[in-house]
Protein backbone atom coordinates (compact mmCIF):
# COMPACT_ATOMS: atom_id res chain seq x y z
CA UNK A 1 0.00 0.00 0.00
CA UNK A 2 3.11 2.40 0.78
CA UNK A 3 4.29 1.56 -2.40
CA UNK A 4 0.83 2.20 -4.55
CA UNK A 5 0.10 5.77 -3.02
CA UNK A 6 4.25 6.59 -3.68
CA UNK A 7 3.27 5.59 -7.36
CA UNK A 8 0.41 7.61 -7.00
CA UNK A 9 1.50 10.86 -5.55
CA UNK A 10 4.29 10.97 -8.46
CA UNK A 11 2.39 10.80 -11.73
CA UNK A 12 -0.26 12.87 -9.54
CA UNK A 13 -1.88 15.65 -12.08
CA UNK A 14 -2.19 19.39 -9.97
CA UNK A 15 -5.46 20.77 -9.67
CA UNK A 16 -5.23 23.42 -12.21
CA UNK A 17 -7.31 26.71 -10.48
CA UNK A 18 -10.23 28.29 -12.77
CA UNK A 19 -9.68 31.96 -13.61
CA UNK A 20 -12.31 33.74 -11.89
CA UNK A 21 -15.47 34.83 -14.58
CA UNK A 22 -14.97 38.04 -15.75
CA UNK A 23 -17.97 40.89 -17.15
CA UNK A 24 -17.66 43.54 -19.04
CA UNK A 25 -18.12 46.34 -16.63
CA UNK A 26 -17.83 49.60 -18.88
CA UNK A 27 -16.93 51.11 -22.09
CA UNK A 28 -15.50 54.12 -23.37
CA UNK A 29 -15.26 55.23 -26.83
CA UNK A 30 -12.09 57.56 -26.84
CA UNK A 31 -12.12 60.02 -30.03
CA UNK A 32 -8.78 61.94 -30.37
CA UNK A 33 -6.85 63.45 -33.11
CA UNK A 34 -3.31 62.72 -30.48
CA UNK A 35 -2.17 66.15 -31.28
CA UNK A 36 -1.99 65.84 -35.18
CA UNK A 37 -4.55 65.95 -38.41
CA UNK A 38 -5.64 62.30 -37.28
CA UNK A 39 -9.40 61.30 -36.72
CA UNK A 40 -9.05 58.20 -34.82
CA UNK A 41 -11.55 56.50 -32.07
CA UNK A 42 -10.54 53.93 -29.69
CA UNK A 43 -12.31 51.96 -27.40
CA UNK A 44 -11.61 51.12 -23.63
CA UNK A 45 -13.12 47.67 -22.52
CA UNK A 46 -13.39 48.09 -18.56
CA UNK A 47 -13.91 43.93 -16.86
CA UNK A 48 -14.83 43.38 -13.79
CA UNK A 49 -10.91 42.56 -12.57
CA UNK A 50 -9.86 45.97 -10.92
CA UNK A 51 -7.36 47.33 -13.38
CA UNK A 52 -7.54 45.09 -16.20
CA UNK A 53 -8.95 46.54 -19.52
CA UNK A 54 -8.65 46.09 -23.60
CA UNK A 55 -7.52 48.65 -25.95
CA UNK A 56 -9.28 48.32 -29.95
CA UNK A 57 -9.47 50.91 -32.66
CA UNK A 58 -12.74 51.92 -35.02
CA UNK A 59 -10.35 53.99 -37.48
CA UNK A 60 -12.68 55.20 -40.19
CA UNK A 61 -11.66 58.72 -41.55
CA UNK A 62 -14.32 59.33 -43.68
CA UNK A 63 -17.00 58.50 -41.21
CA UNK A 64 -15.87 58.78 -38.33
CA UNK A 65 -19.03 60.24 -36.48
CA UNK A 66 -20.91 57.44 -37.90
CA UNK A 67 -18.68 55.07 -36.49
CA UNK A 68 -18.44 57.12 -32.85
CA UNK A 69 -22.37 56.49 -32.63
CA UNK A 70 -22.41 53.27 -33.91
CA UNK A 71 -19.78 52.76 -30.99
CA UNK A 72 -21.67 54.47 -28.04
CA UNK A 73 -25.76 54.20 -29.14
CA UNK A 74 -25.42 50.50 -30.26
CA UNK A 75 -22.24 48.13 -29.03
CA UNK A 76 -21.61 49.50 -25.54
CA UNK A 77 -25.44 49.18 -23.95
CA UNK A 78 -25.21 45.38 -25.65
CA UNK A 79 -21.69 44.67 -24.92
CA UNK A 80 -21.66 45.78 -20.94
CA UNK A 81 -22.33 42.78 -18.79
CA UNK A 82 -20.72 39.73 -21.34
CA UNK A 83 -17.77 37.77 -20.68
CA UNK A 84 -15.10 39.07 -22.47
CA UNK A 85 -13.44 35.88 -22.59
CA UNK A 86 -15.76 34.64 -25.28
CA UNK A 87 -13.96 36.59 -28.49
CA UNK A 88 -15.28 34.27 -30.97
CA UNK A 89 -18.57 33.98 -29.82
CA UNK A 90 -18.89 38.06 -29.13
CA UNK A 91 -17.59 38.69 -32.64
CA UNK A 92 -20.20 36.07 -33.90
CA UNK A 93 -22.84 37.97 -32.04
CA UNK A 94 -22.05 41.03 -33.02
CA UNK A 95 -21.60 40.35 -36.65
CA UNK A 96 -25.40 38.90 -36.94
CA UNK A 97 -26.74 41.47 -34.50
CA UNK A 98 -26.91 44.57 -36.76
CA UNK A 99 -29.20 41.96 -39.28
CA UNK A 100 -27.56 43.76 -42.64
CA UNK A 101 -23.47 43.15 -42.12
CA UNK A 102 -19.80 43.47 -43.74
CA UNK A 103 -20.53 47.16 -44.27
CA UNK A 104 -17.49 49.47 -42.81
CA UNK A 105 -18.85 51.15 -40.06
CA UNK A 106 -20.21 47.91 -39.00
CA UNK A 107 -16.91 46.31 -39.15
CA UNK A 108 -15.17 48.76 -37.46
CA UNK A 109 -17.02 48.76 -34.74
CA UNK A 110 -16.31 44.02 -34.70
CA UNK A 111 -13.01 45.32 -34.60
CA UNK A 112 -12.85 48.27 -31.88
CA UNK A 113 -14.75 45.10 -29.68
CA UNK A 114 -12.68 42.32 -30.86
CA UNK A 115 -8.94 43.96 -30.55
CA UNK A 116 -9.57 45.08 -27.05
CA UNK A 117 -10.72 41.30 -26.22
CA UNK A 118 -7.53 40.07 -27.49
CA UNK A 119 -5.50 42.52 -25.30
CA UNK A 120 -7.44 41.79 -22.43
CA UNK A 121 -6.77 38.16 -23.16
CA UNK A 122 -3.54 38.56 -23.43
CA UNK A 123 -2.74 40.70 -20.58
CA UNK A 124 -5.00 38.06 -18.64
CA UNK A 125 -2.66 35.25 -19.74
CA UNK A 126 0.21 37.70 -19.21
CA UNK A 127 1.26 36.70 -22.49
CA UNK A 128 1.66 39.05 -25.72
CA UNK A 129 -0.56 37.85 -28.17
CA UNK A 130 1.03 36.68 -30.75
CA UNK A 131 1.62 33.82 -27.95
CA UNK A 132 -1.70 33.21 -27.87
CA UNK A 133 -1.98 32.97 -31.69
CA UNK A 134 0.65 30.23 -31.99
CA UNK A 135 3.84 32.10 -31.19
CA UNK A 136 6.83 34.00 -33.00
CA UNK A 137 7.58 32.37 -36.39
CA UNK A 138 9.78 35.30 -37.25
CA UNK A 139 12.02 37.58 -35.38
CA UNK A 140 10.66 40.93 -36.56
CA UNK A 141 8.62 41.99 -39.24
CA UNK A 142 9.98 43.55 -42.27
CA UNK A 143 7.82 46.35 -43.31
CA UNK A 144 8.16 48.29 -46.77
CA UNK A 145 9.04 51.96 -47.06
CA UNK A 146 6.95 54.75 -49.14
CA UNK A 147 9.15 57.10 -51.38
CA UNK A 148 8.25 59.22 -54.33
CA UNK A 149 9.43 61.79 -56.83
CA UNK A 150 8.58 64.06 -59.46
CA UNK A 151 10.18 62.21 -62.10
CA UNK A 152 12.34 58.98 -62.54
CA UNK A 153 15.19 60.24 -61.36
CA UNK A 154 14.15 61.76 -58.01
CA UNK A 155 12.92 58.52 -57.14
CA UNK A 156 15.48 56.82 -58.38
CA UNK A 157 17.27 59.17 -55.98
CA UNK A 158 14.97 58.61 -53.10
CA UNK A 159 14.85 54.57 -53.57
CA UNK A 160 19.13 54.35 -52.74
CA UNK A 161 18.27 56.58 -49.93
CA UNK A 162 15.67 54.45 -48.43
CA UNK A 163 17.84 51.21 -49.29
CA UNK A 164 20.52 52.65 -47.34
CA UNK A 165 18.57 53.18 -44.30
CA UNK A 166 17.43 49.59 -44.30
CA UNK A 167 14.53 48.83 -46.36
CA UNK A 168 14.69 45.94 -48.88
CA UNK A 169 10.59 46.70 -50.13
CA UNK A 170 9.71 50.28 -50.94
CA UNK A 171 7.23 51.36 -52.77
CA UNK A 172 7.45 53.90 -55.50
CA UNK A 173 5.03 56.59 -56.67
CA UNK A 174 5.36 59.36 -59.27
CA UNK A 175 3.98 62.34 -57.32
CA UNK A 176 0.17 60.98 -56.02
CA UNK A 177 -1.93 58.28 -56.40
CA UNK A 178 -2.43 58.65 -59.96
CA UNK A 179 0.47 60.55 -60.20
CA UNK A 180 2.46 60.56 -64.24
CA UNK A 181 -1.02 59.84 -65.23
CA UNK A 182 -2.71 63.63 -65.41
CA UNK A 183 -3.06 66.16 -67.96
CA UNK A 184 -2.67 69.74 -66.10
CA UNK A 185 -5.23 72.20 -65.74
CA UNK A 186 -6.25 73.51 -69.11
CA UNK A 187 -4.24 71.05 -71.27
CA UNK A 188 -6.20 68.15 -73.45
CA UNK A 189 -9.50 68.22 -75.04
CA UNK A 190 -11.87 69.38 -72.15
CA UNK A 191 -15.52 70.03 -72.14
CA UNK A 192 -16.82 73.76 -72.31
CA UNK A 193 -16.84 74.82 -68.77
CA UNK A 194 -14.51 72.28 -67.66
CA UNK A 195 -12.89 72.06 -64.38
CA UNK A 196 -10.01 74.17 -63.59
CA UNK A 197 -7.83 70.96 -62.34
CA UNK A 198 -5.68 68.20 -63.35
CA UNK A 199 -7.31 65.20 -65.34
CA UNK A 200 -6.43 61.68 -65.30
CA UNK A 201 -5.63 59.77 -68.42
CA UNK A 202 -5.53 55.80 -67.87
CA UNK A 203 -3.36 55.49 -71.33
CA UNK A 204 -0.58 58.42 -70.61
CA UNK A 205 -0.65 56.41 -66.78
CA UNK A 206 0.12 53.29 -68.20
CA UNK A 207 3.06 55.16 -70.72
CA UNK A 208 4.74 57.33 -68.25
CA UNK A 209 4.59 54.97 -65.15
CA UNK A 210 6.05 52.32 -67.19
CA UNK A 211 8.56 54.24 -68.79
CA UNK A 212 9.46 55.67 -65.29
CA UNK A 213 9.96 52.44 -63.67
CA UNK A 214 12.39 51.30 -66.43
CA UNK A 215 14.37 54.34 -65.55
CA UNK A 216 14.56 53.57 -61.83
CA UNK A 217 15.61 49.79 -62.50
CA UNK A 218 18.51 51.49 -64.62
CA UNK A 219 19.61 53.42 -61.84
CA UNK A 220 19.12 50.85 -59.06
CA UNK A 221 19.34 47.84 -60.08
CA UNK A 222 17.14 44.49 -58.88
CA UNK A 223 18.27 44.61 -55.23
CA UNK A 224 15.31 46.80 -53.91
CA UNK A 225 12.06 45.22 -53.85
CA UNK A 226 10.19 47.83 -55.77
CA UNK A 227 6.32 47.93 -55.02
CA UNK A 228 3.12 50.30 -56.46
CA UNK A 229 0.14 51.45 -55.69
CA UNK A 230 -2.26 52.24 -58.57
CA UNK A 231 -5.26 52.81 -56.48
CA UNK A 232 -8.07 51.25 -58.74
CA UNK A 233 -7.32 54.13 -61.34
CA UNK A 234 -7.16 51.50 -64.51
CA UNK A 235 -9.98 49.90 -66.69
CA UNK A 236 -9.60 46.08 -67.75
CA UNK A 237 -7.26 46.39 -70.78
CA UNK A 238 -5.37 49.23 -69.32
CA UNK A 239 -4.70 47.34 -65.90
CA UNK A 240 -3.39 44.04 -68.41
CA UNK A 241 -1.24 45.94 -70.61
CA UNK A 242 0.16 48.14 -67.44
CA UNK A 243 1.13 44.71 -65.39
CA UNK A 244 2.40 43.20 -69.16
CA UNK A 245 4.91 46.11 -69.16
CA UNK A 246 6.17 45.66 -65.87
CA UNK A 247 6.75 42.09 -66.09
CA UNK A 248 10.68 42.27 -66.88
CA UNK A 249 11.38 45.01 -64.13
CA UNK A 250 10.57 42.19 -61.60
CA UNK A 251 7.80 43.85 -58.78
CA UNK A 252 7.77 42.92 -55.65
CA UNK A 253 4.23 43.84 -56.13
CA UNK A 254 1.80 45.85 -57.96
CA UNK A 255 -1.64 46.76 -55.54
CA UNK A 256 -4.92 47.30 -56.83
CA UNK A 257 -4.75 48.21 -60.39
CA UNK A 258 -8.66 47.49 -60.52
CA UNK A 259 -11.39 48.50 -58.48
CA UNK A 260 -13.38 46.25 -56.33
CA UNK A 261 -16.10 46.22 -59.22
CA UNK A 262 -14.00 45.26 -61.18
CA UNK A 263 -12.24 41.96 -59.91
CA UNK A 264 -13.09 39.04 -63.21
CA UNK A 265 -10.23 41.01 -64.57
CA UNK A 266 -7.33 39.36 -62.53
CA UNK A 267 -8.35 36.36 -64.50
CA UNK A 268 -6.86 38.11 -67.84
CA UNK A 269 -4.04 39.71 -65.91
CA UNK A 270 -2.64 35.99 -64.50
CA UNK A 271 -3.15 34.53 -68.10
CA UNK A 272 -0.31 37.30 -70.09
CA UNK A 273 1.88 37.82 -67.39
CA UNK A 274 3.54 37.22 -63.82
CA UNK A 275 3.61 40.74 -62.07
CA UNK A 276 2.70 39.20 -58.06
CA UNK A 277 -1.05 41.29 -57.27
CA UNK A 278 -1.56 42.36 -54.01
CA UNK A 279 -5.32 43.54 -53.60
CA UNK A 280 -7.90 44.48 -50.55
CA UNK A 281 -7.50 47.69 -49.69
CA UNK A 282 -11.00 48.50 -50.13
CA UNK A 283 -12.41 45.26 -49.40
CA UNK A 284 -15.09 44.78 -46.61
CA UNK A 285 -16.68 41.94 -47.39
CA UNK A 286 -15.05 38.03 -47.18
CA UNK A 287 -16.20 37.11 -50.38
CA UNK A 288 -14.87 39.55 -51.84
CA UNK A 289 -10.88 37.92 -51.33
CA UNK A 290 -11.83 34.34 -51.02
CA UNK A 291 -12.42 33.63 -55.01
CA UNK A 292 -9.55 35.48 -55.59
CA UNK A 293 -7.30 33.42 -53.24
CA UNK A 294 -8.65 30.26 -54.03
CA UNK A 295 -8.40 30.48 -57.51
CA UNK A 296 -4.89 31.73 -57.17
CA UNK A 297 -5.19 35.07 -58.70
CA UNK A 298 -3.60 37.32 -56.43
CA UNK A 299 -0.37 37.28 -54.67
CA UNK A 300 -0.84 39.62 -51.67
CA UNK A 301 -4.36 40.58 -49.61
CA UNK A 302 -4.27 44.57 -48.70
CA UNK A 303 -6.89 44.55 -46.36
CA UNK A 304 -7.00 46.65 -43.22
CA UNK A 305 -7.54 44.93 -39.78
CA UNK A 306 -9.38 47.10 -38.46
CA UNK A 307 -11.82 47.13 -41.60
CA UNK A 308 -12.11 43.42 -42.07
CA UNK A 309 -13.68 43.19 -38.24
CA UNK A 310 -10.48 42.42 -36.37
CA UNK A 311 -7.29 40.12 -35.18
CA UNK A 312 -10.45 36.95 -35.39
CA UNK A 313 -10.81 37.25 -39.26
CA UNK A 314 -7.59 38.51 -39.61
CA UNK A 315 -6.07 35.38 -38.13
CA UNK A 316 -8.52 33.34 -40.19
CA UNK A 317 -7.44 35.57 -43.48
CA UNK A 318 -4.35 34.16 -42.69
CA UNK A 319 -4.87 30.93 -42.22
CA UNK A 320 -6.41 30.75 -45.96
CA UNK A 321 -3.56 32.72 -47.87
CA UNK A 322 -1.12 29.80 -46.01
CA UNK A 323 -3.50 26.79 -47.58
CA UNK A 324 -3.76 28.47 -51.05
CA UNK A 325 -0.35 30.17 -50.84
CA UNK A 326 -0.98 33.59 -50.79
CA UNK A 327 0.85 36.11 -48.48
CA UNK A 328 -0.61 38.70 -46.24
CA UNK A 329 0.44 42.63 -46.57
CA UNK A 330 -1.94 44.12 -44.25
CA UNK A 331 -2.97 47.74 -45.32
CA UNK A 332 -1.66 50.94 -42.94
CA UNK A 333 -1.89 54.44 -44.74
CA UNK A 334 -1.26 57.35 -43.67
CA UNK A 335 -4.56 57.91 -41.57
CA UNK A 336 -4.18 54.99 -39.59
CA UNK A 337 -3.47 54.65 -35.76
CA UNK A 338 -0.81 52.54 -33.60
CA UNK A 339 -3.58 50.06 -31.86
CA UNK A 340 -4.66 48.67 -35.76
CA UNK A 341 -0.71 48.68 -36.79
CA UNK A 342 -0.12 46.41 -33.41
CA UNK A 343 -2.77 44.19 -34.21
CA UNK A 344 -1.32 43.67 -37.66
CA UNK A 345 2.17 42.97 -36.34
CA UNK A 346 0.50 40.42 -33.73
CA UNK A 347 -0.86 38.95 -36.84
CA UNK A 348 2.34 39.29 -39.05
CA UNK A 349 4.89 37.87 -36.41
CA UNK A 350 3.06 34.65 -35.70
CA UNK A 351 1.55 34.01 -39.53
CA UNK A 352 3.44 31.61 -41.61
CA UNK A 353 1.59 33.38 -44.84
CA UNK A 354 3.01 36.69 -43.61
CA UNK A 355 4.51 39.04 -47.10
CA UNK A 356 5.16 42.02 -45.89
CA UNK A 357 3.47 45.05 -43.96
CA UNK A 358 3.04 48.34 -44.78
CA UNK A 359 4.87 51.19 -42.56
CA UNK A 360 3.51 54.15 -40.61
CA UNK A 361 5.43 56.60 -38.98
CA UNK A 362 3.74 58.90 -36.22
CA UNK A 363 4.82 62.59 -34.71
CA UNK A 364 6.28 62.76 -30.94
CA UNK A 365 2.67 63.48 -30.07
CA UNK A 366 1.32 59.95 -30.64
CA UNK A 367 3.75 58.20 -28.47
CA UNK A 368 2.88 60.10 -25.78
CA UNK A 369 -0.81 59.77 -26.13
CA UNK A 370 -0.45 55.79 -26.72
CA UNK A 371 2.49 54.79 -24.53
CA UNK A 372 3.76 51.09 -26.28
CA UNK A 373 3.30 52.46 -29.65
CA UNK A 374 5.48 49.85 -31.60
CA UNK A 375 8.69 51.15 -33.74
CA UNK A 376 10.33 50.70 -36.46
CA UNK A 377 14.29 50.43 -36.91
CA UNK A 378 16.37 50.17 -40.54
CA UNK A 379 13.03 48.61 -42.57
CA UNK A 380 11.20 46.05 -39.27
CA UNK A 381 8.62 46.68 -37.34
CA UNK A 382 9.31 45.89 -33.11
CA UNK A 383 6.34 45.45 -30.62
CA UNK A 384 7.26 45.50 -26.96
CA UNK A 385 6.89 42.59 -25.94
CA UNK A 386 4.87 43.14 -23.16
CA UNK A 387 1.06 41.64 -22.49
CA UNK A 388 -1.31 41.92 -24.56
CA UNK A 389 -1.10 44.32 -27.68
CA UNK A 390 1.53 46.38 -25.36
CA UNK A 391 -0.12 49.55 -25.61
CA UNK A 392 -2.33 52.18 -23.58
CA UNK A 393 -3.60 55.12 -24.14
CA UNK A 394 -3.54 58.56 -21.76
CA UNK A 395 -7.43 59.20 -21.68
CA UNK A 396 -6.05 62.81 -20.39
CA UNK A 397 -4.04 63.80 -23.41
CA UNK A 398 -6.20 62.19 -25.75
CA UNK A 399 -9.10 64.40 -24.78
CA UNK A 400 -6.55 67.33 -25.04
CA UNK A 401 -6.61 66.90 -28.61
CA UNK A 402 -9.82 66.70 -29.71
CA UNK A 403 -11.27 65.57 -33.28
CA UNK A 404 -11.93 69.20 -35.34
CA UNK A 405 -15.15 68.93 -37.20
CA UNK A 406 -15.51 69.04 -40.88
CA UNK A 407 -17.64 71.57 -42.58
CA UNK A 408 -17.48 69.27 -45.56
CA UNK A 409 -17.98 65.70 -43.88
CA UNK A 410 -14.84 64.87 -44.36
CA UNK A 411 -14.92 62.73 -47.95
CA UNK A 412 -12.13 61.10 -49.49
CA UNK A 413 -10.62 63.50 -52.37
CA UNK A 414 -11.67 62.21 -55.77
CA UNK A 415 -9.58 62.51 -59.01
CA UNK A 416 -12.04 62.99 -62.07
CA UNK A 417 -10.87 62.44 -65.46
CA UNK A 418 -11.08 65.03 -68.72
CA UNK A 419 -14.77 65.03 -69.16
CA UNK A 420 -15.03 65.29 -65.42
CA UNK A 421 -16.02 62.26 -64.63
CA UNK A 422 -14.90 60.63 -61.01
CA UNK A 423 -12.05 58.07 -61.54
CA UNK A 424 -12.34 55.56 -59.19
CA UNK A 425 -11.91 54.37 -56.20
Amino acid sequence: MHRRALLQSLFAVPALRALPRLTIKDVKIIPTSAGARYRWVFLKIITSEPGLYGIGTANNAFQTDAVITALEKHLKPWLIGKDPDQIEDLWQSSHLKTYWRNGPVNNNVLAAMDIALWDIKGKRANMPVYELLGGKVRDAVPCYDHISGRDAAEAAENVQKSWASGYRHIRVQFGNYGGGGFLPPGEGSRPEGARNEPAFDEELYVDTVTRNFEQVRAKVGFGPKLCHDVHSHLSGMNSAEFCRRLQPLQMFFVEDVLAPENLEWYQHIRKICTTPQAVGELFTHPYEYYPLISQRLIDFVRCRVCAIGGITPAKKLAHLCEVFGCKTAFQEGGDNDPVNQLAAYHVDISSPAFGIQEENHFPPSVYEVLPGTAEIRRGYLYGNGKPGLGIDINETLAAKYPIPPSATGNPYRLDRALDGSVVKP
